[in-house]
């Protein structure tokens, strides 16, 4: 009797390690092989996000990667890594100003952890539709103080890609105020986006993306603050199938990099590695656009509900939403010592460029 018992238990070992260890392996990055062998390249650099590729936004750094390989003959290799293959973005955010990788697509609602200045992106209803996104990025005065966010924390950061427009993903429909108050809602663990909600008073629970799934399927969240092109390619509207619609702001990937290793490339290097990423990224950005209305008619299609508050509850939101941008305004404005233009008021000159309104 206990050799059988020690046969059925070693079975379901066996049984455990043969479909656990396919799971544990990760995404595989096949799809997106490159055309090249990068073993002779001169100069190496790693680049992380949390997302899939299938992304626009996110797809963007194999663009990098390939333009990148021929604009150079091939001495810079770019080594991607998406899929949050190299952690969360808070770890990553580390490793990247240590060194330890050489560059990262980092979520707007994380960057603001070593460039405060970046979560002015995050502001509600300030730089929240393509269009808006595409007036701001036009400004280069603007634009380029914006992306010396984290230049005093040894990382410069190129440019921008994005993933479309927030609103929640949640497990029950959300027509009203009311009913948004009784969801959990997953958000970055961004300062930004934890006082809006708790100003408008959500529920909202700090997570790494990473962990999101499980704690969706688990409901230990029952919402997501996300943006559509997201949550239909990442698989969440099967647990959470409906979206209230709220555009409050632009979902955007910023491409970083650590400063000293770029300052090391060679100066001729260093230009095409810089006009390489604005180059992609004003084309991605413009694949994005429609990329949003692609996605949410197959959501659409296969089920999932879209709504929209009533113009009193977009009021209501609109109204507790300012209360982020006197709370951190302080932060934003913000000079550091390689700031070469130094506004009086960044985020001032920013509302009045945009006609934002409280």
């Amino acid at each position: 009797m206990l050799k059988r018992s020690l046969v059925v238990v070693t079975c379901c070992l066996v049984s455990l390690v043969l479909f656990t260890v396919p799971a544990l392996a990760g995404p595989s990055l096949d799809a997106w092989k490159p055309n090249f062998d990068p073993s002779g390249a001169k100069y190496k650099c790693m680049v992380s996000n949390v997302s899939h590729p299938v992304i626009k936004g996110v797809y963007a750094g194999f663009a990098i990667r390939d333009e990148l390989w021929k604009r150079t003959n091939g001495q810079i290799y770019l080594d991607y890594k998406p899929f949050s293959m190299l952690g969360g973005e808070v770890e990553v955010l580390n490793q990247l100003q240590m060194g330890a990788i050489q560059g990262m697509g980092v979520s707007s609602v994380a960057a603001t952890n070593l460039g405060p200045r970046f979560g002015l992106i995050n502001l509600p209803f300030l730089v929240n539709s393509f269009d808006k996104l595409d007036r701001f990025t036009s400004n280069e005065k603007l634009f380029n103080h914006f992306m010396m966010a984290m230049d005093h924390q040894g990382i410069i950061g190129l440019d921008i890609t994005g993933y479309g427009n927030y609103g929640w993903a949640t497990t029950f429909p959300v027509k009203t105020i009311a009913d948004a108050k009784k969801v959990k809602f997953r958000t970055a663990e961004a300062a930004v986006n934890q006082l809006f909600y708790k100003e408008c008073g959500f529920n909202p629970v700090a997570m790494p993306w990473p962990d999101v799934p499980v704690a969706l399927k688990q409901g230990v969240i029952t919402g997501l603050d996300h943006t559509p092109i997201v949550c239909n390619i990442t698989k969440k509207f099967e647990v959470a199938k409906y979206f209230t619609q709220l555009d409050y702001a632009q979902g955007l990937f910023i491409w970083i990099f650590n400063k000293a290793w770029f300052n090391k490339l060679p100066a001729d290097l260093q230009v095409t590695f810089t006009e390489v990423v604005h180059d992609v990224c004003a084309q991605i950005r413009q694949e994005t656009v429609q990329q949003e209305t692609d996605q949410i008619a197959n959501a659409k299609s296969n089920g999932i509900q879209f709504f929209r508050l009533s113009d009193t509850g977009m009021d209501v939101i609109k109204r507790k939403g300012d209360v982020a941008h006197v709370k951190f305004a302080p932060e934003i404005n913000k000079l550091y010592k390689g700031d070469t233009y130094r506004p009086d008021n960044f985020l001032k000159e920013v509302q009045d460029y945009m006609g934002y309104k409280p």
